[in-house]
């Protein structure tokens, strides 16, 4: 059977230990990153919306894994060691970038802050769910972007 060439199954989302993107820890089933950049509105006694002080940006997630094959409880065992990991995008080898918004989707430094380590299910493999923390996040739809950015 061939795959067709434009196809998702090409690059997928992985958990990655100490930056080693060669042997990813697990691929990641769903991932949901919220992307906040929080401002507040500065009014004075003359006018309103004069203009507003920026809060420091934050990054959360929540993602699913399969519970099979140890990764679960190596993510279990991060989380309560507070080990930091990276979540990325990886693409096969040969593969087209058109086929997702996100060229490249990057978590660094995550934190996870909750974990259910498995839930029971009647058939199929069980599913584990972490919530975490990003310190740093990096995006390119074509143009690369890194929160929060680089002072050189």
């Amino acid at each position: 059977m061939t795959t067709p060439a434009n196809t998702w199954m090409h690059s997928r989302l992985a958990v990655v230990v100490d930056g080693n993107s060669a042997e990813p820890l697990t691929p990641v089933d769903s991932f949901t990153p919220t992307f906040t950049v929080n401002a507040e509105v500065v009014h004075s006694l003359e006018a309103t919306h004069v203009g507003y002080i920026a809060q420091p940006a934050s990054f959360t997630f929540q993602m699913s894994v399969k519970a099979i094959g140890g990764a679960a409880a190596k993510l279990t065992r991060m989380a309560m060691t507070g080990q930091e990991f990276s979540i990325g995008l990886y693409q096969a080898k040969g593969s087209k970038t058109d086929e997702w918004d996100f060229q490249e989707l990057l978590f660094t430094k995550c934190l996870i802050t909750s974990a259910n380590p498995s839930n029971a299910v009647v058939n199929g493999a069980p599913v584990a769910t972490f919530s975490g923390v990003a310190r740093e996040a990096v995006m390119n739809d074509g143009a690369r972007t890194q929160l929060p950015p680089v002072i050189a």
